[in-house]
């Protein structure tokens, strides 16, 4: 928890000390009153002066207003320090998640870093909320109102030595069960955020199936855990406030049961009786707010540990020490290996080939034989297993991520857009695009005519996800961002499959044309997509089948003929 208050940067530090300044003030004022009271009674009232009951009373009244004053200005104070430190905490996260690698980021899960992003910041702003005010209130309060107890009666203070432990062991030992609690109440909402997350994502597949009901059942089931955690959790830490209560109305009464006493000795007087109350309600309504702020600390404590688990997260990919320059964009694999993690089995295995700078390569092979995850290898978005994947004769490691990616452009397979405009979304990764490049990019992806017939064009929105465009419309767009960013390397992963097979031809054609000198890789499910390449590799169950041109591979390779038989017909082989 202490590791995150480096995000209280800049006017928020000076907030922050501002706040606990005023909020000393407040408490001053308020440990004031009892004994200003008590004077009225024992002086004032008992002497019948009538002068000096209105000058305290004045005095009360002022120092009634200054502590209002003072904590207004604590509360605004407090506001800014813990707003601010939550923003700057959010973007300290956000601004991690985007340094971290596939890896980390698929060891997390979206939903999880949603939840840390969100919810777990907001309990570690509203704990620094409170803190700034009830962590410095209470224990000023406690410690003055002890000390003013005491200056008006050691004898009663001995009942607070023995009333004040059992609560401080109380408000332990129930911390110490509950705190746990929270953090698995953390992992449960992770939990919902998934089903969340699939079920809005997916709710097209679930009512073509019509399977709403058995969502509504496993969103209660795991609805339900959270609450049934919660409420052990809540039940837990609950128990404080009425032991709290029961220790707190005993003490009162054997204050009042040997004050009486001590009145009917003449040893006290009866003001002092009641200013010894107050400060004993202030010292017991102080241990209370420490029991309030105990209970937010311990869902704080959980959320901090969380965003410290991704903050302390290294990225498994980063930049070499001694990186080099890329001289040539010639692409080489040596011998690679590969599998996500070190439980997973291998994806890849044994994959060797060179392709030269300006060459167009096709990938083709069954669904799951590792074709991703090949690509996924070229700009670094995971590092190999085993082997070596070199560009321009230099290990991909030794090169600058930024360099690297700078000089690669990526079709995806899932064409992701973003809310905002198509003009947006094409100068995503060219911020300095102009028109005339836009136009030309657009024209080449195909994207062009569907651009136009919108009433406003480039600045047409495009809704979360590009769910107001078609499939083969956030494709074009796709590939259309890509070619803006004029890359010296392009890899299109399967991301024409939505485009009918004139659309395509024409989109490979405006590719070759337009990206004689750069390497294209193309991966594809129809063999019209990757038949015209000078290099075609055929991947069968992470391993390297075939490779070589379509007529060769039609002679030699089983495997693509089978392929090309099955979309293009038995008189393909004739052709040979």
């Amino acid at each position: 928890m202490v590791k995150l208050l480096r995000y209280l940067r800049g006017s928020a530090i000076i907030c922050a000390i501002l706040a606990p300044i005023t909020m000393s003030l407040e408490v001053i004022m308020d440990l004031l009153q009892p004994t200003l009271m008590a004077n009225i009674i024992d002086i004032g009232v008992a002497n019948g002066d009538l002068s000096y009951v209105f000058n305290i009373g004045l005095k009360m009244i002022i120092t009634a207003i200054i502590s209002f004053v003072a904590g207004i200005s604590c509360s605004f104070f407090a506001s800014i320090a813990a707003m601010k430190m939550g923003e700057n905490l959010r973007q300290g996260i956000f601004d991690k998640i985007q340094t971290l690698s596939f890896l980390e980021i698929d060891k997390f899960k979206t939903s999880s870093l949603i939840t840390r992003l969100t919810n777990d910041v907001t309990q570690v702003q509203n704990m620094v909320l409170m803190g700034l005010r009830i962590m410095v209130r209470a224990p000023l309060l406690a410690i003055g109102g002890l000390f003013m107890a005491i200056r008006l009666s050691s004898k009663l203070s001995l009942i607070l030595a023995v009333s004040i432990p059992i609560i401080i062991v109380s408000v332990a030992f129930i911390l110490r069960k509950s705190m746990p609690l929270f953090k698995v109440a953390q992992e449960k909402l992770d939990k919902i955020n998934i089903v969340m997350r699939e079920s809005i994502l997916g709710v097209r597949v679930i009512k073509s199936f019509t399977i709403e009901k058995n969502q509504e059942k496993i969103f209660n089931e795991v609805n339900s855990e959270l609450m049934n955690n919660s409420i052990k959790s809540q039940n837990m830490n609950l128990v404080l406030w009425p032991i709290a209560s029961l220790i707190m109305n005993l003490t009162v009464v054997a204050v009042l049961w040997i004050g009486g006493n001590m009145v009917n000795t003449g040893s006290i007087e009866v003001g002092k009786i009641m200013a010894f109350i107050n400060y004993l309600m202030q010292i017991m309504n102080s241990i209370i707010m420490v029991i309030g702020i105990s209970l937010n600390f311990s869902r704080a404590k959980a959320s901090s540990d969380r965003i410290n688990e991704v903050l302390n997260t290294e990225s498994s990919i980063k930049d070499s020490k001694d990186s080099v320059e890329i001289n040539n964009f010639d692409i080489e694999f040596k011998d690679v290996c590969f599998k996500y993690n070190k439980h997973s089995e291998l994806v890849l295995e044994n994959i060797s080939f060179k392709a030269k700078q300006g060459e167009k390569i096709g990938i083709i092979g069954s669904t799951g034989c590792g074709k991703s995850s090949f690509v996924n290898l070229i700009p670094r978005l995971y590092d190999v297993t085993s082997g070596e994947v070199l560009i321009g004769g230099v290990n991909v490691k030794n090169i600058k991520l930024k360099d690297l990616r700078d000089n690669i452009g990526i079709v995806l397979q899932d064409s992701i857009l973003f809310s905002g405009t198509i003009e947006d979304n094409l100068t995503f990764g060219n911020e300095n695009a102009d028109m005339k490049l836009m136009e030309s990019s657009s024209k080449d992806a195909q994207a062009y005519e569907f651009i136009k017939s919108k009433e406003d064009t480039y600045k047409s929105i495009v809704e979360q996800r590009g769910k107001n465009l078609s499939g083969g419309q956030k494709q074009r767009l796709s590939i259309a961002r890509t070619l803006i960013k004029n890359p010296k390397i392009l890899i299109m992963d399967d991301s024409s499959s939505a485009l009918d097979m004139a659309t395509e031809a024409k989109l490979q054609d405006a590719i070759n044309s337009r990206m004689k000198e750069l390497t294209v890789i193309t991966i594809a499910q129809r063999i019209s997509g990757v038949m015209e390449a000078d290099k075609i590799i055929v991947l069968n169950d992470g391993k390297i089948s075939a490779m070589g041109t379509h007529d060769e591979l039609l002679k030699n390779s089983e495997i693509y003929k089978s392929i090309a038989v099955s979309q293009l017909g038995e008189e393909v082989t004739s052709i040979v």
